[in-house]
């Protein structure tokens, strides 16, 4: 890759495209494997040159997203001297069709980290922004939202804690019922590990916060370790670093304490669950965690419970392909695959190093990752 790789890869219009933090995106031909084109967007920031953090260079760190009726891929890079900027290319040759600053106004670009993945929706391009790797300088958790036409001003949701509160998880904001879903991580009493419902243009419509919040923050256990996964039937799964999983009504978060259901699943989740049928799975600290919902929505009586756990490792982002759950140990360099009735190891492979938050990507019963330097297809 030539330079190391954060985002997930993503499919789209025959090809493989792979962000990189050298502020460069690659198109490669899902057929071929051949190099199609290559966008080099700007000169990402030094880590040096910021204030705290854990990636150097800081380019393109979250993982841009496809509008396939456009024939668009967008991407936000973090450029010198400093500035966030939304780029579009097109997915034919990676041209750029439009370019647009979208720091959170009112703050410091250089202690806010877009890590979350882009989304899209209603025509807008939605930006998740948390803080570098150390909590360090007056930031503070933000979404920003962008029309896709280029016009109009920025949209914008502020986390009302008087600072931090950052929206960092790998996986981003959640679009769901024509709503967005936001996670935030500790922030200022009485506001930080809060789940927020927000209209398409970023009003607030609700939010969810754990009855222990003070405690998590001062404990640094984020909520927001991991972002919001809807469910069937108006449901929406939340965990964090204190490893409990709540389970919520989308429509009506419930405010303080207002979960339908929670249980314990692990010593602490990170990264992004995935889901299939009536189970989660959710990448912890100790492994890999399989929960089941109980019960359904109208019928009351919603509860959580564990259905397996895998061995004790720290378990990267998982994917869902067939009947096999696919993540990354990236400690070990492997791919793993698991039962998804039993987690059972049915597949380990020697990729090569990876860092913490490497995601497969799941494409025509293939696998693609990112590992060792490489774009590897793997055929489960």
């Amino acid at each position: 890759m030539g330079a190391p790789v954060q985002a997930e890869p993503l499919v789209a219009g025959g090809l493989v495209l792979v962000a990189t933090e050298d502020d460069t995106v690659l198109a490669f031909s899902r057929s071929s494997g051949a190099l199609r084109w290559r966008a080099r967007l700007g000169r990402p920031v030094p880590g040096s040159s910021l204030p705290c953090g854990n990636i150097s260079p800081s380019g393109i760190t979250g993982t841009p997203v496809v509008d396939p009726a456009r024939h668009v891929v967008w991407v936000v890079a973090f450029v010198e001297p400093g500035h966030h900027v939304l780029f579009g290319l097109r997915l034919a040759d990676g041209a750029v069709v439009a370019r647009r600053r979208v720091d959170p106004p009112h703050a410091s670009p250089s202690v806010e980290q877009q890590r979350g993945a882009l989304a899209l929706a209603h025509g807008r391009v939605y930006v998740p922004y948390g803080g570098l790797f150390g909590d360090c300088g007056d930031y503070h958790g933000a979404v920003v939202a962008a029309g896709e036409n280029g016009k109009g001003e920025l949209r914008v949701f502020r986390a009302p804690a008087a600072r931090q509160a950052g929206i960092w998880a790998p996986g981003g904001v959640a679009v769901a019922g024509g709503d967005l879903y936001a996670t935030t991580g500790n922030g200022t009493p009485p506001h930080g590990n809060e789940v927020w419902r927000l209209s398409p243009t970023l009003s607030p419509l609700g939010y969810f916060q754990p009855s222990n919040a003070a405690a998590l923050d001062r404990q640094d256990l984020d909520l927001g370790s991991t972002n919001p996964l809807p469910l069937p039937g108006g449901l929406l799964l939340q965990a964090g670093k204190a490893g409990v999983a709540y389970l919520l009504d989308a429509r009506h978060l419930g405010g303080r304490g207002g979960q339908l259901a929670s249980v314990a699943a692990c010593a602490g989740a990170y990264g992004s669950a995935a889901r299939l049928g009536d189970r989660v799975y959710l990448p912890c600290v100790d492994g890999l965690v399989s929960l089941r919902v109980q019960g359904s929505a109208g019928g009351g009586h919603l509860g959580l419970a564990v259905a397996w756990r895998s061995p004790p490792f720290s378990a990267g982002p998982p994917v869902v392909a067939g009947h096999t759950v696919w993540l990354m140990d990236p400690s070990a360099g492997r791919l793993l695959g698991l039962d998804a009735v039993n987690g059972t190891k049915v597949a380990s492979l020697a990729v090569g190093s990876a860092p913490r938050f490497t995601t497969p990507a799941v494409a025509g019963g293939q696998l693609l990752v990112v590992a060792g330097g490489r774009l590897l297809e793997v055929g489960p």
